[in-house]
């Protein structure tokens, strides 16, 4: 018999060990072969096929490589080596030092860096901390800052060669450094997200977008798409059976374009398509015709303001909000008035670049209901909008958290979940739908460009007296929380300073650019740095140096807010400047260019919304596990890790007795997890639930006994009041816009040539409930803080992203970080668990401020437009370049 002729479109090589041979369709990268064919999930996708974020990293012969960027056609005859063929004691070696070191958040892109580690260590057994980060510089990490991924590569290569032992911490009580919640797991890449998960006969989904910030539909042709063998159903707009449009505070936004239709920006979506695999999926997509009648866009704020702009959405007037803070005589307070300074400020629109782009599972069951699989922010508002796009009631859709690779405000708005849902109810298939990096960046709101006039006095001792300020924000074709964004910035305009007369206005309008809202910050971070400008300029004029002027002007108890609002507790901003105090006068001592900046942050949303905290805490049947069940996401924050401390805390009980969910077994709808507030809301449910477990505990209960119980709380704050409340409608006669403040004052120290050096940024946290989690989500904010300031943008022209690659978007890389030095300050926040407030913002509220004061020593020149690419320390980045073929000019 003759021989068998070898099969050309199969290749063949050693994984992890085993011989292997695959037929990849034609193109495929290696990671594709490794997720779709061979099973492996520790590979992430989080930027296919730019090569640039890491998460994809296999070794290739030994070497380092990104899969995304590599041909499966030449891994033939080579020896891949994943996170999973490591040898299972350094796996656990790796986990545990990774997990002792607090060294993730989210941990999308943690499995990447272990194996990069691995190798490196391997390599080199006594690696430095500049040697570790130039080793990672493939690699992007959005949450945590580097410091501590540094610090666990440290402890893997001390651990391996017998100087320290990884133990991560099991005591679970308040202020204690317990373990992140599945951390290990995380670590090793077997935790699942929602695109490493499979059903029996998954079809997989893609989206047909918009190529045009402003068109009429004329006509959508999906036959030669259709007709691909694999495609199972194409959905549009006349799918759809209940109301096409949704939305978090107006239902303004269609799933879908439908024909005749105006699509406002270049996320708009069109049609979906399912079929048996991706690669099918997104050919179809390819294959649907659309025709356009093009129409003139409005891309700035000033051109859509114009009377005879076109509306941007037929559902609101292209001026979609105005906010205005008036107290006091602000013309007599300036015309009195020793020092005036003005100016115009500009930030930029920013990406929020999580590692993990959207991606959604919708399973039907057979009692008729949908499983929703989100990573969403607000799982019971994507149900509430899910349910009504299906034209269904809300119990037709159980909806379940998948903890999510990041989302920094990103994930409040509906991303893809209408349209996977609807394609599983038209197939009745289980159907997933994972978006690319560019779809992500096309279709996500993005951080408020903000232009601002300032205009800010001081007596002769420097104490301000008037701040009058002009804000004007575009928030692009939806309105998703963009007024919020305008309103927090307004209210906030004058800072953590003590200012008696205020005029502030702050207009939030639409324009056909992609749409703009949540991001972490929230519109405060950008208005900080108008009147952290202003407090530099007026420390001149008055000749006092930057830590005196902001100590004379910095809110006590008993001072008030921008809105009107009297500080009456925690009020922790003077005791951050003291703690940095000494560093900021020994850096002037040694003859550094140093940049000051304070900054406060509400914790809860407030403005007169009602807002809860709920949660159950369910014995399960086996009498030793407590399921903790809450509204709230986790997404890196280490959410599920805090409340179970909260838990440990009044019950007494272990921590690994606990079991955190989030999904819809309980009616837990707490709205978004957003303003800094689902520990402080979050937090008090669960210590109010732990209560009653341990009240049933203490009349002599087992678990065991137990079993079955569920013990509830709902905690309703609904007390604050609206920015325009008359005052009928003040509650007990006073104004309160939030529950609590967060406070902080950060500093940033340049070296001889105007490079970042040193950071060091003190905050009031109220309690830390866990340090570590703590401090690695103000170093992660710190680190997204100066990409603001330095590098990052996300300008358009004609309305599309110039760049979709993530180093042109600038998120800076571990050798690109200063050295970083965090301190907490614990003033107690009675309306917070054990007086913690939120601090998952607040990181980077100072930040830009305090590197343009930096600068502004370093060369004297003051910088008003972010990001501040001219300056020393921006040019000595490895990121932000962009090499766009429109002129800048035209960006918008």
């Amino acid at each position: 018999m003759a021989d068998t002729a070898p099969d050309p479109t199969r290749i063949r090589f050693t994984l992890n060990g085993a011989e292997t041979s695959v037929s990849p369709r034609e193109g495929a990268s290696l990671l594709e072969v490794l997720r779709g064919s061979c099973d492996i999930r520790s590979t992430k996708d989080g930027c296919s096929p730019q090569g640039q974020c890491g998460c994809c990293l296999a070794l290739v012969d030994g070497k380092p490589k990104v899969t995304c960027a590599l041909k499966a056609s030449r891994a033939e005859g080579r020896a891949i080596t994943t996170l999973e063929g490591v040898d299972e004691g350094e796996r656990e070696l790796l986990a545990r030092s990774f997990v002792a070191a607090a060294g993730l958040q989210c941990g999308f892109c943690i499995p990447g860096i272990a194996l990069r580690a691995h190798a490196l260590v391997t390599a080199n057994p006594a690696p430095t901390r500049a040697e570790i980060a130039k080793a990672i510089d493939g690699h992007l990490c959005r949450c945590t800052g580097y410091v501590k991924i540094i610090d666990a590569v440290d402890l893997y290569a001390r651990a391996r060669r017998g100087e320290a032992e990884p133990a991560p911490i099991d005591d679970g009580r308040v202020g204690q450094r317990l373990r992140r919640y599945r951390g290990q797991e995380m670590t090793l890449g077997t935790r699942d997200y929602v695109d490493d998960m499979t059903r029996p006969g998954m079809l997989h989904g893609a989206l047909k977008l918009s190529p045009h910030p402003r068109a009429r539909v004329v006509r959508v042709d999906t036959r030669k798409a259709a007709a691909l063998p694999g495609v199972v159903a194409i959905a549009t707009a006349a799918d759809v059976p209940g109301n096409r449009w949704y939305g978090l505070l107006m239902n303004d936004w269609p799933g879908f374009v439908a024909v005749g239709e105006e699509v406002r920006c270049v996320g708009d979506v069109l049609a979906a398509v399912a079929a048996e695999d991706r690669a099918t999926a997104r050919a179809a997509a390819a294959l649907i015709e659309v025709e356009f009648e093009v129409l003139p866009a409005a891309l700035t704020p000033q051109a859509a303001l114009r009377e005879d702009a076109p509306q941007v959405n037929p559902t609101h007037p292209n001026l979609l909000s105005r906010c205005a803070f008036v107290r006091g005589d602000i013309e007599a307070a300036l015309a009195r008035s020793e020092h005036v300074v003005s100016g115009t400020w500009q930030t930029q629109r920013i990406e929020h670049l999580y590692l993990e782009p959207e991606s959604a599972l919708a399973v039907p069951r057979e009692d008729g209901v949908l499983h929703l699989y989100t990573q969403g922010q607000g799982i019971f508002d994507d149900r509430r909008q899910v349910a009504s796009f299906l034209g269904v009631e809300t119990e037709q859709v159980f909806v379940e958290l998948v903890p999510n690779g990041g989302a920094f405000g990103g994930k409040e708005d509906m991303s893809v979940q209408s349209q996977t849902a609807l394609l599983a109810r038209m197939t009745g298939r289980p159907v997933k739908l994972t978006l690319s990096r560019e779809e992500s960046i096309r279709i996500h709101p993005k951080r408020h460009p903000l232009t601002m006039e300032f205009t800010a006095a001081c007596d002769a001792s420097g104490r301000l007296t008037a701040v009058r300020a002009r804000i004007v924000g575009d928030t692009g074709a939806y309105a998703s929380v963009g007024s919020k964004v305008l309103e927090r910035a307004a209210g906030h305009a004058c800072g953590p300073y003590r200012v008696a007369n205020v005029d502030i206005e702050a207009l939030t309008v639409s324009t056909n650019n992609p749409p703009c809202g949540a991001m972490r910050g929230f519109g405060v971070n950008q208005a900080n740095f108008a009147i952290e400008g202003c407090m530099d300029l007026l420390a001149r004029k008055v000749g006092l140096d930057g830590w005196e002027i902001r100590m004379r002007n910095a809110v006590e108890i008993g001072d008030t807010f921008t809105t009107g609002q009297v500080y009456e507790k925690s009020v922790g901003m003077k005791k951050t400047l003291e703690a940095i105090k000494p560093h900021f006068y020994r850096a002037l001592r040694a003859g550094k260019a140093v940049g000051i900046s304070c900054g406060i942050k509400n914790t809860g949303i407030g403005n007169g919304a009602k807002e809860w905290g709920k949660a159950r805490l369910a014995v399960e049947p086996d009498g030793e596990t407590v399921s903790i069940y809450n509204g709230y996401t986790e997404m890196g924050q280490g959410l599920l890790t805090v409340l179970t401390q909260c838990a440990v805390e009044v019950t007494g009980l272990p921590a690994t007795t606990f079991v955190p969910k989030v999904d819809a077994t309980y009616q837990l709808d707490c709205g978004q997890t957003t303003g800094s507030r689902a520990t402080l809301f979050g937090g008090r449910a669960v210590a109010d639930a732990a209560r009653k477990l341990r009240a049933a505990l203490d009349e002599g209960n087992t678990l065991s006994d137990l079993a079955g119980q569920v013990f509830a709380a709902d905690v309703l704050i609904d007390d604050t009041t609206p920015p325009d409340a008359s005052k009928d409608e003040l509650k007990g006669g006073k104004i309160k816009t939030h529950t609590s403040f967060g406070f902080a004052t950060q500093l940033c120290v340049l070296d001889g040539e105007g490079k970042l050096e040193r950071f060091v940024a003190a905050h009031d946290v109220g309690r830390a409930i866990n340090p570590a989690l703590c401090e690695g989500q103000i170093e992660g904010s710190i680190h997204m803080g100066l990409g603001f300031a330095l590098s990052e943008e996300l300008p358009c022209h004609e309305g599309m992203p110039v760049t979709f690659r993530l180093r042109e978007i600038g998120a800076l890389r571990a050798r690109d970080m200063p050295e970083t030095e965090v301190i907490l300050v614990e003033e107690h926040e009675p309306e917070g668990p054990f007086g913690a407030k939120g601090v998952g913002e607040i990181g980077l509220v100072p930040t830009a401020g305090a590197v343009a004061g930096a600068l502004l020593a370093f060369d004297g020149e003051q910088r008003r437009t972010l990001p501040m690419k001219d300056s020393p320390a921006a040019k000595a980045l490895s990121v932000g370049k962009i090499r766009a073929k429109s002129d800048r000019a035209s960006w918008s």
